[in-house]
């Protein structure tokens, strides 16, 4: 069982744009970059890098789309209170 995940995310306002950069990562944007440039939190600086977290520690949609993630992978967007997310992880112990 996994008890932490370490992940990046890109929070944007709407859905449309969650989509877009979905795709142009997948076209081959770096994700670090797309965070830097288009993330509206302030972990976008750092690539979007979050760190490591365990369950509990985010808001539900965002934790589960985080666990449920293949290691490299990056998530359809996800909705919380806060925006679209895309989520990266880089890691899981």
């Amino acid at each position: 069982m996994t008890d932490e995940v370490k992940a990046s995310h890109i929070l944007v306002k709407t859905e449309q744009e969650a989509i877009d950069l979905y795709n142009k990562i997948n076209e081959g944007l770096a994700f670090e970059e797309a965070a830097k440039y288009y993330s509206l939190c302030p972990s976008g600086q750092e690539g979007g890098d979050l760190g490591y977290f365990g369950r509990g520690m985010m808001v539900k949609p965002f934790e589960d789309a985080a666990f449920e993630l293949e290691v490299g992978k990056v998530s359809n967007p996800v909705k919380t209170q806060f925006g679209w997310h895309l989520i990266l992880v880089t890691d899981k112990k």
